[in-house]
C-alpha cells in the first residue's frame, strides 16, 4: 500500500509552497532597481510570510483530525503527486529561478506558481476540517488576487515596453 499523505502534511507542503514564494519574492525585490516594483515584490514576499504563519496556527490546530474516509487512496496519490511536483522537487525551481534574467519571466514564472497554488489549496479544501475553510479561502483569495496584480503589472509593463 502506497504511503498516504497525512493532514498534517498538506498544512506541512502548504508551508513549503509559502516558504518557496518568500525566497522568490525576496530575492527579486533585491534584484530589481524599479523601486515599484521592488516594492511590489517586497509585499508580496510579506504576504507569503503572513499566509505561512496562518498555515502554521492551522497545522497547530488540527492535531488529530482524521479526514473524511469518502476520499480515496487515489486522491491522495494524486495531492501527494501534485505537490511532489510543485514543492519537492526544489533543485528544479532553484535552476528555473536562477535561469530568469528579466522581470517579464520573473513574472511569467510567479504567475505559474500562483496558479498551482491556487489550484492545490482548493484540491486541499477537500480535505480539511470545515471550520478551517473559512481562513483557506482567504489565502486563495489572497493568491487569486496576486496572480491578478502580477498579469497586470506583466500587461501594464509589455504596453510600456511597447510604446
Amino acid at each position: 500500500m502506497t504511503n498516504l499523505l497525512n493532514i498534517s502534511e498538506v498544512y506541512q507542503i502548504a508551508m513549503k509552497i509559502e516558504e518557496n514564494g518568500i525566497k522568490f519574492y525576496s530575492s527579486w525585490s533585491k534584484k530589481v532597481k524599479d523601486k515599484k516594483l521592488k516594492d511590489i515584490f517586497l509585499a508580496l514576499t510579506e504576504a507569503e510570510v503572513e499566509h505561512k504563519k496562518i498555515f502554521d496556527k492551522m497545522l497547530k490546530e488540527i492535531e488529530s483530525y482524521e479526514p473524511k474516509e469518502v476520499y480515496t487512496e487515489e486522491y491522495f496519490q494524486y495531492l501527494r503527486a501534485y505537490a511532489d511536483g510543485l514543492i519537492f522537487d526544489m533543485k528544479e525551481i532553484e535552476k528555473k529561478s536562477k535561469q530568469i534574467k528579466s522581470v517579464q519571466k520573473a513574472l511569467d514564472f510567479a504567475i505559474g506558481r500562483e496558479k498551482d497554488s491556487i489550484l492545490y489549496y482548493q484540491e486541499v479544501k477537500n480535505i480539511l476540517p470545515s471550520h478551517q475553510h473559512k481562513e483557506l479561502e482567504k489565502i486563495i483569495n489572497e493568491e487569486r488576487k496576486h496572480f491578478l496584480d502580477l498579469t497586470h503589472i506583466k500587461n501594464s509593463l509589455s504596453k510600456s515596453k511597447n510604446k
